[in-house]
């Protein structure tokens, strides 16, 4: 009995350490395929460019005083009646 004993004792010993060996191989092992896919892998890709924002138009304040001034040019003669018209249709559609 003392003989199948150690047998049994030599074989838990000998299956432990092969276990531990294994998986230390196979843990270096993944440990350089990390390294070789990171050196090959290609660069990750930029970042998106960020989106602009919406430009807000102009407030209905800001038409109003616009519209004073168009008005203004109109009276000192610098605008003509048609161009006033023009401007005004612009200012008023944005």
């Amino acid at each position: 009995m003392p003989g199948l004993l150690r047998g049994v004792a030599r074989t838990a010993v000998v299956a432990g350490t092969a276990t531990a060996v294994s998986n230390r191989v196979s843990r270096r092992q993944s440990g350089r395929w990390a390294q070789q896919e990171a050196q090959f892998a290609p660069p990750p890709a930029p970042a998106p460019a960020p989106v602009p924002a919406a430009v807000a138009g102009p407030t209905m304040e800001q038409k109003l005083d616009q519209l004073k001034e168009l008005a203004a040019l109109k009276e000192q003669g610098v605008l003509t009646e048609d161009e006033f018209a023009a401007q005004k249709a612009r200012l008023l559609a944005g």
